[in-house]
């Protein structure tokens, strides 16, 4: 695949995006393209919001947990850039008119204090570089017509980021065991699913390691002051307008996110 074609898509995404329109799957229309095209495409996608006006603030880590493999027919993680732009305060509603086809996921979000550089991270490593650890909503979101996305299709779409919500506690991570943290998720009041830690590859912390390894090995930090989005600990959850989400962590807090 060619930097004109590599360039061309990741403009077609960056227009559906701030256009909130549906484009058909990458995969379809260019069967041959391999991950690095996709990493390559998500690339100029991010550097169109950066001209834009916006500026990295974190990463995240997609697909990490079974269940989300299962929904999307997708079975390795990925990764995507968290912008300034996509962060919402506790409790804010969000206006359904900046999205396409929401849907919401609890996770654990990581703030850092120091670098991290792989390849050669530890899991221990990864702990002593964080400030603290919060929960917090990710509100993915898919430019590709009706989710029907491929590893390539998500990657080129920047891990099919939406936007994010961060809890109300922040928490040292080396006073809870991350794997074992229950997660509850209600919707509306009412209780929907159930996960914990350990759905994010055996532990947020380990997703964190593979990420820290993953983007090290392309020459990619994880920077101090960044947000890491470790990856969802269930289902995700189809969100539409008057729709109210609460997520509780054992030991980490809760985090609420209204859409209008």
């Amino acid at each position: 695949m060619d930097n004109k074609l590599i360039t061309q898509l990741g403009d077609e995404l960056y227009q559906a995006l701030i256009t909130q329109t549906m484009i058909e799957p990458l995969t379809n229309r260019h069967p041959e393209i391999t991950i690095q095209n996709a990493y390559n495409i998500q690339q100029r996608m991010i550097e169109r919001r950066i001209q834009a006006g916006e500026r990295i603030i974190g990463k995240k880590i997609g697909v990490t947990s079974l269940a989300v493999m299962n929904m999307l027919g997708v079975y390795q993680p990925d990764f995507g850039y968290m912008l300034d732009g996509m962060l919402y305060n506790e409790g804010e509603s969000i206006d359904m008119s900046t999205l396409i086809q929401p849907k919401a996921e609890g996770e654990i979000a990581f703030i850092l204090k120091k670098d991290l550089l792989g390849p050669g991270i530890t899991n221990a490593q990864v702990l002593a570089a964080t400030e603290c650890v919060m929960p917090c909503f990710e509100i993915v979101d898919s430019r590709i017509r009706d989710w029907k996305i491929k590893i390539q299709d998500t990657v080129a779409d920047n891990a099919s980021c939406g936007v994010f919500v961060l809890g109300d506690q922040a928490v040292d991570p080396r006073k809870i065991d991350l794997a074992l943290c229950g997660m509850v998720l209600e919707k509306n009041g009412e209780l929907i699913t159930t996960g914990s830690g350990a759905a994010a590859l055996g532990s947020p912390v380990n997703a964190m390691t593979w990420l820290a390894n993953t983007m090290g090995a392309l020459g990619i930090p994880l920077k101090a002051g960044e947000v890491i989005l470790s990856g969802a600990l269930a289902a995700m959850l189809p969100a539409k307008a008057g729709d109210s989400f609460r997520v509780s962590i054992g030991g980490l807090g809760g985090c609420t996110v209204r859409f209008h």
